[in-house]
């Protein structure tokens, strides 16, 4: 079916028909709206067909949000709570889905480039781990690396996450802010990774500033798949952009990391999902 006659579909049979369900069915819409990030994000494997239709009519009704700020607060509030497990666990699939198939290409890129270098990279952290599949999956692929450490918002995750991977002793799982964790903890001989979808959490300023406090760190690899809206044209509109229902927001990663002093060894970015959404792929160094 073409884009045209799927706009068509949708505006003509689908938002009429979930406008209905989300007036029969006022205590259903309710649950399904409770929060934006669920109501976003939940998979479809998840839903009902008629619980998919009355999503479509709630999302596009969503308010619009403008504040920065106040996304960004309402976004934090979000991930730091007991709600990030559920997603964490609605959203395990697709590390096998999207990850693996989409995703890995980056690392064996980053293997050229540890191969090619003589600092010795000794622990590699991930930004927004969730639950642990990725850095796992990583301290199995680098095996000359010695310490993993995965840092997220939500105890109650890292809380699960060292349940589930105590046989793996490289493994660390820590409760923080980012930001924090970097400025305490944070040395030289380490690679960085964020994976699909956690600097889209960070207000401009304070990203730009994180990239330029890890930079501060000796030498540094960053590896960063992000989400990105598809119409985000780097060139024509350098600044961040809103993206998503959510919202959350769109950055001009290579800008960011340049301005950080920061070399780009690579970057590309592929659909993801869905048209309006692309995934963006960089790798960075100093």
């Amino acid at each position: 079916m073409s884009e045209k006659l799927k706009k068509l579909a949708y505006n003509f049979l689908v938002l009429p028909v979930g406008n209905m369900l989300v007036l029969l069915q006022p205590e259903k819409a309710r649950q399904l709206s409770e929060n934006r990030i669920t109501l976003v994000h939940k998979p479809k494997r998840d839903m009902s067909l008629s619980d998919r239709v009355m999503r479509s009519s709630l999302l596009h009704k969503l308010d619009k949000i403008q504040d920065y700020s106040a996304i960004a607060e309402q976004n934090r509030n979000f991930w730091v709570n007991s709600k990030a497990t559920e997603l964490f666990s609605d959203l395990e699939d697709t590390f096998k889905t999207d990850f693996i198939p989409h995703c890995t290409f980056i690392f064996d890129l980053l293997k050229k480039e540890l191969s090619e270098t003589s600092v010795e990279f000794n622990t590699l952290v991930e930004i927004g781990t969730g639950n642990g599949d990725v850095l796992n999956y990583l301290s199995a692929e680098f095996p000359n690396i010695s310490r993993f450490v995965g840092i997220d918002l939500s105890p109650d995750q890292i809380e699960l996450n060292k349940d589930r991977f105590s046989n793996n002793e490289k493994l660390e799982f820590v409760a923080a802010d980012a930001f924090d964790w970097v400025k305490e903890n944070g040395h030289g001989n380490t690679v960085f990774v964020t994976s699909r979808g956690v600097l889209e959490y960070f207000l401009q300023p304070r990203l730009q500033e994180l990239f330029n406090m890890i930079n501060g760190l000796g030498k540094t690899i960053f590896i960063a798949i992000e989400p990105n809206g598809a119409d985000h044209d780097f060139d024509a509109h350098p600044e961040t952009q809103l993206y998503g229902h959510e919202p959350s927001f769109s950055h001009n990663y290579p800008l960011l990391f340049k301005n950080a002093g920061f070399d780009i060894w690579h970057f590309s970015q592929k659909v993801w999902y869905k048209a309006s959404d692309m995934q963006t792929f960089v790798g960075a160094k100093n």
